[in-house]
């Protein structure tokens, strides 16, 4: 994550525009998973959902990562 991205003039640290990104990843995960019933399986619904998009959020920054290698 080095620098920020200009976007018309206004600069944006990289890891908001990750965390954007992570965010609507997480909806369509989270609207997956409730589709197919799986939070019936987990036993604390809130703490999974911050788990999840923790998750998803490394792998997308890992990805940004391997990407400007």
């Amino acid at each position: 994550m080095i620098g920020d991205l200009d976007v018309s003039g206004v600069f944006l640290p990289t890891l908001l525009v990750m965390m954007a990104f992570t965010y609507v990843l997480y909806l369509l995960v989270h609207g997956v998973l409730n589709r197919v019933h799986f939070y019936r399986l987990v036993w604390h619904r809130a703490l999974f959902n911050v788990c999840l998009y923790a998750a998803l959020l490394g792998a997308v920054d890992a990805t940004c990562r391997s990407l400007m290698l």
